[in-house]
């Protein structure tokens, strides 16, 4: 039987503006994708992360990667130069069982589990991811980040036009 990667320890509905979060704890996983170094200045990160879906989809990583155990699909920001302010690495790939072959041109790694504070950005794609994103960086002291690593889950509710919704983790103390 699969071990179950998300054990929620407690739960607490935080309301902050118009985003709610709910407090979690994740456990340790694997992940392989594609990656590349981006930042958030000047809109940067808008074209880069934009390109490495493209070449995501274009070169189907998808069925490149051994092992996968979920369907979703994971944008982890991870290796934070400072801040949100700061380059970081993006990774866009799968969870993965294991490391043990990660295929050429890819990147694999473990990514500690911890505390975080769980975000649903709802409505049309890609409007909605921004918009959270905003909200999370609008409150970055009160969050009290981690910097350690983030991430994005596209699931089955990803690709419902208007009635979209993607789950946004950061990591927090």
């Amino acid at each position: 039987m699969m071990r179950t990667l998300f054990v929620i320890l407690s739960v607490a509905f935080i309301t902050s503006g118009k985003a709610q979060s709910e407090a979690l704890t994740i456990e340790d996983f694997n992940i392989i994708g594609i990656s590349m170094v981006t930042t958030n200045k000047n809109g940067q990160s808008i074209k880069d992360i934009g390109t490495l879906w493209q070449r995501f989809e274009k070169e189907q990583i998808a069925v490149k990667i051994p092992n996968i155990i979920s369907g979703e699909v994971y944008s982890l920001f991870t290796d934070y130069e400072s801040d949100f302010s700061g380059k970081y690495l993006t990774i866009i790939g799968f969870k993965v069982s294991d490391l043990n072959r990660i295929p050429d041109g890819m990147i694999g790694r473990t990514f500690k589990g911890g505390s975080y504070k769980k975000f649903t950005a709802k409505g049309e794609m890609p409007k909605a991811i921004a918009k959270t994103w905003q909200t999370v960086w609008s409150e970055d002291k009160n969050l009290k980040r981690k910097y350690t690593v983030d991430f994005e889950v596209y699931g089955p509710k990803s690709q419902k036009g208007a009635d979209s919704e993607v789950d946004i983790y950061i990591a927090v103390e």
